[in-house]
């Protein structure tokens, strides 16, 4: 019988091969429907569904203990979004541009030091898993209006210096794609907001000393700010779509290179 890892493991295979695929789907210019790309995401993540509900079962809690357990979350609310929005075949394209995300983040998580034995925290309670899952489902949107932002940078660049290979294409407009970025984010932001807003209850609770001297809790609220400055600048000074496709793209990534970091230097997420 397959471990939770195993299933995961099979669902990260998977990841590989859809983003193998995103590459010719690049080559033909997106001029066909991605369909295959989306069954293989399918199945990805009915394998990856598998992996955190065993996991689950055997913690009695959320899965959220560990860095590979917040990367495996994290990935696993990326790919079930786009399912949903997968299903509008303008969007559905969105795949070729989350499969190599959703395959980097697998192959960091399966990282054995991201996934050590021993004791584990003793989450009591269920505030902690919804503050943890809301956060984690706030990170999973910014992805996507990360991966909205490159299709746009994208369909831009064709735009501009293929315009042939952009009007065969089947992306969506670049203005349909400002405003699916925008949205992405506002949804991101409402929800780190929520699960922040649980912190001063969890902390007290746990009787933690100031949250504001946890590196942590500190990036996390600069996190915040970063997106609602991106909205509000594009809202209030109305910067082009390419400068904000490129807030969503860089917001991002730094959330992607520095949260692991500040996760291992907090001494309230790792007691």
């Amino acid at each position: 019988m397959l471990t939770d890892r195993g299933f995961f493991g099979l669902a990260v295979l998977l990841y590989g091969a859809s983003a193998t695929w995103s590459f010719f789907i690049w080559r033909r210019g997106f001029r066909h429907d991605s369909r295959w790309q989306y069954f293989l995401l399918l199945c990805a993540a009915v394998l990856h569904t598998v992996a955190m509900a065993k996991r689950g079962f055997s913690l009695e809690r959320c899965p959220v203990t560990n860095l590979y357990e917040a990367t495996t979350f994290t990935a696993w609310t990326i790919v079930a979004a786009f399912l949903v929005i997968g299903a509008l075949p303008r969007l559905r394209f969105l795949g070729a541009f989350v499969s190599p995300v959703l395959f980097a983040m697998g192959v960091f998580a399966l990282m054995p030091a991201l996934d050590p034995k021993g004791p584990r925290p003793d989450f009591s309670g269920g505030l902690v898993s919804l503050h943890v899952a809301l956060i984690l489902l706030a990170y999973g949107a910014f992805g996507l209006g990360s991966t909205a932002g490159v299709m746009y940078l994208t369909q831009e660049h064709d735009l501009k210096f293929h315009k042939l290979r952009a009007l065969v294409s089947a992306l969506p407009s670049i203005q349909g794609l400002e405003v699916v970025i925008g949205r992405f984010l506002l949804c991101g932001v409402v929800l780190l907001a929520a699960g922040l807003a649980l912190s001063p209850m969890l902390l007290k609770q746990a009787q933690s000393a100031n949250p504001l001297a946890d590196p942590k809790v500190l990036w996390s609220v600069f996190v915040l700010l970063l997106y609602v400055g991106l909205l509000v600048a594009r809202w209030r000074f109305s910067p082009g779509g390419r400068k904000f496709a490129w807030g969503a793209v860089g917001s991002f990534a730094f959330v992607l290179l520095t949260f692991w970091g500040f996760n291992l230097l907090s001494g309230i997420h790792n007691p």
